[in-house]
């Protein structure tokens, strides 16, 4: 068998090792230094990504994972520190002495407040600039479900169409990313993409996320990060969930439709300042709904969280993680048009109500941080996952068997074991700071009978499409290097190496023919940021991505066009037009390779030609009062494919306009709401243009009330109960008594007006 690891890599690794270990001696006989570790005071937990300034000398500092930050080649004197983090009020250390020889620790605790943008400022950073929206929008915006959080991405959107447990539908920068293709999706460091997955390739299911234990959102878009790798086309989403409970709570919900939930999380240790190292917490959630449609829906979804925290020495630290999930649900799935128009079926009624499924996920992880003196941070994590997938869908109704239907069925069990590893280390060379990131991944995946069956009523087998075991293997190697050549202008480069391995067995063919395909790339990275002023910053980006195909057509392919690059490249500025106010802008274009495309639906190879895209984003987040803030996103994308004879053509489905806003108000009496928006475009549906997919305008509005442990709230969707269409395809279908198949738009409605109540009470 052919090496995994091959000569680029070692080479790789020799750098990576040379970059981390570089030693930058002190020029200078003072060598005075400040650590710290900042604490949110209520949870005394540690906060990642707090900034802090030191003055006079104008230097800047991070808190990493574990809280820690330092200043080192100080000369003796008296220094003040600004310690800042969205959400928390700004703390203020003066007089802080610094003596030749000798360390100044320090332990600084931030209070929770409202949001303040004008203590919000724009620095020279390649990536928390850009995290600045989401960290703003987290604590603003309601969430209803895991899936939901992925809203908070600028002009990202999300479609149901199964019912509620099917992981929606995404489109973001003219993509539409099926259920994650070209988006990274990860929780805690673990994974959310499914390779090679039964329904489609990149499959990501959120819905094992519990959204009140969500403290924290990074996205990135383009392919721009040595540390991101596979499907970081468009961009990625990294979620992390907390560490402890800031109160232990329990928390009732109840609507229209039948839905209902239950949600309680609680603190296993006491929470006191001489018991700050060991934390523990568990936490439960359970979701029913019927949903509107004319079929009752019978969703049901059950979530466990437990997870232990050890703070060792303030210098190291282990997280150990268990979490559960399992959902089943029947669904009305797609429509076609002529059915409603006909009065065959009414808007929320079915063609066939026997689809549905279920699914399950349970996870365990392990993460180990620590810092190895005051330049060198490290993080390990172990991870593993057991998935089962059993969906039922029936598109065409009986385009294929005019007697027993198109059901079909897609199922699968999957093992999923990797380990991420990552090492920065900072550095001073002459009047050159460094940042420099060095890490290692591997992900393997066993996938058991991945099948696609043709059934009826979920009961019955009619024939075996496709059915095989999946073994994928995916190795990494990465580093990169931010130097801040002046305090205005920081240059990034990075590299990232990736190995895969496809493994296919097809248990449908006589003969044992197991196949495997090798291949790997290489992926150089390039980012840019300079600060005009202490309020504008310019950043311009490029980068070379990819995102793998579904191993079956890896190895019906013999290993051709298996991994597509995309060549992106950005331009923009972010800063504040006034103290009020963050705006950011930018200007984008991204590139794909020729890629061939497994389609699960059909067990069939599909190929696609090259595509381009381009496009501008806007974001703006405008504080009009202290306790009211507005948010606007606006987003426009081009996007064609290149034919072979160098026309272009439309991607189906590809959003073109797309916006959200709306206004949050948090007053001081413990009264607050907000009243947002959601806006997509009409967009094309196939590549002539023929059909449209129909754009929407929805309205939605939350309150809620707290008055010492108990909190009321109350939210409503679609308040102009606009009868709009969730997801939309050009599908080909024939329904009973007709005689061809006949080819139009098939969607999903959405939601009518509705209204969910809940209650919560912490103790």
């Amino acid at each position: 068998m052919r090496p995994l690891l091959i000569h680029p890599f070692k080479y790789l690794l020799a750098l990576s090792l040379f970059l981390i270990c570089i030693k930058a001696q002190a020029s200078t006989f003072h060598n005075g230094s400040i650590e710290g570790l900042v604490f949110e005071s209520n949870t005394r937990s540690t906060l990642a990504g707090a900034i802090i300034r030191l003055k006079p000398s104008n230097k800047v500092s991070y808190s990493n994972n574990l809280g820690y930050f330092a200043f080192t080649e100080l000369p003796a004197g008296s220094y003040t520190l600004t310690v800042a983090f969205i959400g928390f009020k700004t703390d203020t250390l003066e007089q802080t002495i610094v003596i030749d020889g000798a360390t100044t620790p320090l332990k600084i605790f931030l209070e929770a407040d409202q949001i303040d943008l004008p203590a919000i400022e724009v620095h020279a950073d390649p990536v928390r600039n850009l995290n600045i929206i989401s960290a703003l929008d987290l604590r603003t915006r309601p969430i209803a479900n895991g899936q939901e959080i992925l809203r908070l991405v600028p002009g990202l959107f999300i479609a149901q169409h199964a019912g509620g447990g099917k992981a929606e539908q995404l489109f973001l920068r003219g993509f539409d990313i099926d259920h994650g293709t070209d988006i990274n999706i990860s929780v805690d460091g673990m994974p959310v993409n499914m390779v090679s997955h039964a329904h489609g390739q990149g499959y990501a299911d959120l819905h094992f996320v519990i959204p009140e234990l969500v403290q924290r959102i990074d996205f990135r878009k383009g392919p721009y990060y040595a540390s991101l790798g596979n499907f970081t086309t468009a961009g990625a989403v990294q979620l992390e969930t907390v560490n402890t409970l800031n109160e232990s709570f329990l928390k009732l919900e109840g609507g229209n439709f039948d839905n209902y939930r239950m949600l309680t999380a609680f603190n296993l240790l006491d929470k006191n300042e001489n018991n700050t190292r060991h934390r523990a917490f568990a936490a439960a959630e359970w979701n029913y709904s019927n949903g509107y449609f004319d079929a009752p829906q019978h969703f049901n979804r059950v979530n466990f969280l437990a997870k232990y925290n050890l703070v060792s020495n303030d210098q190291q630290s282990l997280t150990l993680s268990f979490s559960s999930f399992s959902s089943s649900w029947d669904a009305s799935g797609q429509i076609p048009e002529r059915a409603v128009e006909s009065g065959l079926i009414g808007r929320f009624g079915a063609i066939d109500p026997t689809e549905g499924g279920i699914t399950s996920r349970t996870n365990a992880q392990l993460q180990f941080f620590k810092n190895l003196g005051a330049h060198t941070f490290t993080r390990h994590q172990l991870y593993y996952t057991d998935y089962q997938f059993e969906l039922y869908s029936n598109f065409t109704f009986f385009a294929r068997d005019q007697q027993n239907g198109d059901q079909i069925r897609q199922r699968e069990g999957r093992k999923l074991l990797g380990y991420n590893g990552t090492v920065q280390h900072f550095s001073q060379i002459g009047g050159i700071r460094l940042e420099t990131e060095a890490g290692a991944a591997l992900r393997v995946d066993r996938t058991r009978d991945s099948e696609l069956s043709y059934t009826k009523d979920r009961s019955i087998t009619l024939e075996q499409v496709s059915l095989g075991h999946i073994n994928e293997w995916n190795a990494a190697l990465y580093s990169q290097s931010t130097a801040w050549l002046s305090p205005s202008l920081s240059i990034q480069a990075g590299l990232r190496f990736d190995q895969f391995v496809f493994g296919y067995d097809d248990l449908l063919v006589e003969a044992y023919q197991p196949l495997v395909v090798y291949k790997n790339r290489l992926s150089p990275k390039l980012n840019i940021q300079y600060q005009l002023s202490q309020k504008w910053q310019l950043f311009a980006q490029s980068g070379i991505g990819l995102h793998s195909n579904d191993t079956r057509v890896v190895t019906a392919q013999s290993g051709r066009q298996i991994l597509p690059r995309a060549y992106g490249m950005e331009a923009g500025f972010i800063g504040k037009p006034g103290s009020r106010a963050i705006v950011q802008l930018a200007f984008w274009r991204l590139n794909l390779d020729q890629e061939f495309i497994y389609v699960g639906d059909e067990g069939i190879v599909e190929p696609g030609g090259k595509t381009r895209r381009l496009g501008v984003d806007f974001s703006g987040r405008l504080q009009l009062a202290r306790w009211l803030l507005a948010d606007l996103d606006i987003n426009y994308a081009f996007a064609r494919g290149l034919m072979a004879n160098g026309d272009d053509e439309l991607i189906p489905l590809a959003p073109v306009w797309t916006s959200s806003g709306g206004l949050r108000a948090d007053f001081a009496n413990g009264f607050g709401g907000s009243l947002r928006y959601r806006y997509l475009a009409d967009r094309p549906a196939n590549a002539d243009g023929s059909l449209t997919a129909t754009g929407f305008f929805l309205v939605d509005a939350t309150a809620q009330f707290r008055y010492k442990k108990i909190e009321l709230g109350i939210q409503a969707q679609n308040l102009l109960n606009e009868a709009w269409k969730e997801a939309q395809f050009e599908t080909s279908s024939r329904l009973p008594g007709e005689p061809q198949e006949i080819t139009e738009i098939h969607y999903t409605p959405g939601s009518p007006s509705a209204i969910r109540a809940f209650l919560s009470w912490y103790f």
